[in-house]
């Protein structure tokens, strides 16, 4: 497997409302395919990001490119959650090289300065 991601199956994992580690599970387990007996857990997702048999059939023999958007909410509602999830993500791509994750970038807000009144 080359580093060249332009042939990898894409999913994206939105994770856009997702504001604790259920609903990040349930998003994984919609957008990555995983089986119902999958644990849902930090170390079943971590397994299941490294196991190749358990990826959407259209990965096989390509790699997969995880791109996961929508994070900030969950980052900044569940801080130490997102830190092990996002542990979770960098760890099973450095250990499986058909695995790319990509975190999109994401402004946060902009807040109006203080004492200003928005329309």
């Amino acid at each position: 497997m080359s580093d060249d991601l332009t042939g990898r199956h894409v999913v994206t994992l939105d994770l856009d409302g997702v504001t604790d580690k259920a609903g990040l599970m349930a998003r994984c387990v919609r957008a990555l395919e995983l089986p119902e007996w999958f644990g849902r857990n930090w170390d079943a997702l971590a397994d299941s990001l490294s196991d190749l048999s358990v990826w959407p059939r259209e990965a096989a023999g390509r790699g997969l490119l995880l791109v996961v958007r929508g994070w900030r909410g969950y980052a900044t509602a569940r801080p130490e959650e997102w830190e092990i999830a996002r542990e979770v993500f960098a760890t099973a791509a450095d250990r499986t090289v058909a695995l790319t994750v990509a975190l999109t970038l994401e402004v946060p807000p902009r807040r109006p300065p203080a004492g200003l009144d928005v329309l």
